[in-house]
């Protein structure tokens, strides 16, 4: 294991280059070339912050304070890039236009649901800020629930966020509160009569 120590600079989807141990902006490792590449949405708390990189055989592995902020496969090719695009999902609530031509998202397979609502959407005028917006939900709901109410949707013969979110909000709703037994002292022994026209009489009484 090989670990390196740096700064996290600034967040972006920019691809910044860095050589020795300090990190600069694209969340990425390659500590064969004593680089650390890191930041993005990732480490959105770690930026300016001195963080620790665990190169492992398999994985790189981003700590800050015991806390791991980033973690990707390994890669031994040169020049490879990987990305996790769950990292960038806050960036899109500013840049809703990276979704389509981002680097982190090309070729990016989405559970079949949500694949299916994304395609649709791709389709209408503000496609992209509602599958950013239901995307987003993710990082709140988690995707097993988002792509629960994705697959729901679709169901119903609709994709649009709004709906997709309407689920979502109903799921975490809490159920009915359960009934309280009342006790047999407080029993209603003679339920109450609905007569108006004692009224009437209580009126001419008066």
């Amino acid at each position: 294991m090989i670990l390196l120590c740096g700064t996290v600079n600034r967040p972006s989807l920019d691809v910044l280059a860095a050589t020795g141990p300090r990190i600069r902006s694209k969340s990425a490792c390659d500590p064969l070339r004593a680089e650390v590449l890191a930041g993005g949405p990732t480490a959105d708390g770690a930026v300016g912050r001195p963080v620790e990189v665990y190169a492992y055989a398999d994985r790189i592995v981003i700590r800050q304070e015991g806390r791991i902020v980033a973690e990707h496969p390994r890669s031994f090719s040169r020049g490879d890039t990987l990305y996790d695009p769950w990292h960038y999902v806050p960036v899109l609530a500013r840049k809703p236009g990276a979704l389509r031509n981002g680097a982190p998202f090309k070729d990016w397979v989405l559970p079949a649901a949500m694949e299916r609502v994304r395609r649709k959407l791709a389709g209408v005028d503000d496609g992209n800020r509602q599958m950013v917006d239901i995307l987003t939900a993710v990082l709140a709901d988690g995707l097993p629930a988002v792509e629960a109410a994705c697959a729901e949707a679709i169901a119903q013969g609709v994709h649009s966020a709004d709906v997709v979110l309407n689920i979502l909000a109903r799921q975490r709703d809490p159920g009915r509160p359960a009934n309280i037994l009342t006790p047999a002292a407080l029993t209603l022994r003679h339920a109450p009569i609905a007569d108006c026209a004692r009224y009437d009489n209580l009126r001419r009484t008066i």
